[in-house]
């Protein structure tokens, strides 16, 4: 029995006489143009040009070489020849793909034929696919040593994923016709490689576009473009399978030879691919987003605290505290970016003393506008050391109390450096006394710039009232 997916069926009066349809193959040989646009989230939509030449009336047309992970439910056909002249009665997409499994299935049953090494063959019967098991001259043989020939191929077995339809045409002559489809399997990400300088104030920043192909389709020569940002997508009670299914990654590297271009596209952002590239099925590709020279960058060293210890009289100190190391840049065109970047994960290198370059980090960004800024965190400082030690607490009322910290800050590098302390503060606060100067950025955060002398240290205390 044909598996197939139904998506449009329409009653023709033609189909009533019972007429047999011409039938039409329309492989990849006929295209002449694809365009493809991936979006994030596993999700491509393919157009597909081929030119052919459809008989006048009532036919049947195989358009093969589609995408294994297509979704059938979105699949639209159009002449751009004759686009009222074209019409589909009925669409239905073949992925009974053929396979060694596949016809023994098919198979099963039925009478089959096992050679001998000397020519001669047994007739069989085979029962299952399980082993197999045949049943011979009355028998049940489990397995058998003999080459086994099947008599003829299955008619609902197809070689590759194709769309068949019911067509009627108006118009005789070749045509171009366009099948645009969305399919799984097919996704991209952005990376971005940044080089620091030696002073930690200027990056080369690179980014890159992999493309992920696992549709079962290649794409020869196709126009490329990106959809970055959140598209909703409508969930589904059930998916099939076969669009879970991933193969293993293969890695294929091209040379940057394309650039990208941006442009506003509804709420999102879409990236054209200037000139055109070749995604084969079962390939990893990279291609070059955006590069950027001379990037100022703000190296920030950021000491957090902790809100929980206001509530509790600790005392004990909080020994050796790492101390964050980020990278602040901002995405305008003045700092000489100003494009929006992707989603993506920075990694981060910087030259070491004999001029080799070393991995020192790598973060995620999110999808970033241009004229906003990027925190990038590197790890924790080696160097660097803080200390935090509650020295009072009081409760003063009902729900009301006076809490003293200090914090100490070490600095073990040979060059003086700026630590910026972050405490988060609870409930209503007011600050009685600090040593040093404090901002409040937002409502439940103090904030600090404390500098530290080369092999140095600072002692950064204050008290505050704390209403819960």
């Amino acid at each position: 029995m044909r598996r197939t997916l139904a998506i449009v069926l329409m009653v023709a009066t033609s189909l009533a006489t019972g007429a047999e349809a011409a039938q039409v193959a329309v492989g990849r040989d006929t295209q002449t143009d694809v365009m493809v646009t991936i979006y994030n989230g596993n999700l491509g939509l393919v157009k597909d040009v081929r030119e052919t030449r459809l008989p006048t009336g009532l036919h049947e047309t195989e358009f093969t070489d589609v995408a294994a992970q297509i979704d059938p439910t979105t699949v639209h056909l159009k002449s751009l020849t004759d686009p009222a002249g074209l019409r589909i009665l009925e669409q239905n997409y073949e992925y009974d793909l053929l396979s060694s499994e596949k016809l023994l299935e098919k198979y099963v049953g039925r009478l089959v034929r096992l050679y001998n090494t000397d020519g001669t063959y047994l007739e069989a019967k085979l029962l299952s696919t399980a082993g197999p098991v045949f049943e011979i001259n009355g028998q049940i043989h489990l397995g058998h040593n003999g080459r086994l020939v099947l008599p003829s191929l299955p008619e609902n077995l197809v070689s590759k994923p194709t769309l068949v339809w019911l067509l009627r045409n108006a118009r005789s002559g070749a045509q171009r016709i366009e099948a645009s489809y969305l399919t799984g399997g097919i996704t991209w990400k952005a990376d971005y490689v940044m080089v620091l300088d030696a002073t930690d104030t200027k990056a080369d920043l690179t980014g890159w576009v992999t493309i992920d192909n696992r549709s079962g389709a290649t794409y020869a020569k196709a126009a490329l473009k990106l959809v970055a940002g959140d598209v909703n997508r409508a969930p589904e009670g059930r998916r099939d399978r076969r669009a879970l299914e991933m193969a293993a990654k293969a890695a294929s590297m091209q040379d940057a030879a394309h650039d990208f271009k941006s442009e506003g596209f509804f709420e999102y952002h879409l990236y054209t691919l200037d000139g055109r590239t070749t995604l084969k099925d079962n390939q990893t590709k990279q291609l070059t987003l955006m590069s950027a020279g001379d990037v100022p960058v703000v190296k920030e060293l950021i000491y957090y605290g902790a809100q929980d210890y206001y509530r509790t009289s600790y005392g004990m100190p909080m020994s050796n505290q790492k101390v964050g190391v980020y990278l602040d840049i901002k995405n305008a065109t003045e700092h000489r970016l100003g494009v929006p970047l992707p989603k993506g994960k920075v990694r981060v290198y910087k030259a070491d003393a004999s001029g080799s370059q070393q991995f020192v980090g790598e973060d995620w960004i999110d999808h970033t506008p241009k004229d906003e800024r990027v925190k990038i965190k590197m790890g924790e400082a080696f160097d660097l050391v803080g200390e935090r030690t509650q020295k009072d607490f009081r409760k003063i009322g009902v729900n009301l109390y006076e809490v003293e910290w200090e914090i100490s800050l070490r600095n073990h590098k040979t060059t003086a450096q700026t630590v910026t302390v972050i405490e988060p503060v609870p409930g209503d606060w007011q600050v009685l006394a600090a040593t040093h100067a404090w901002e409040k950025p937002e409502a439940h955060t103090l904030k600090f710039q404390i500098p530290v002398a080369k092999e140095g240290a600072s002692k950064l205390a204050y008290r505050v009232r704390v209403k819960f």
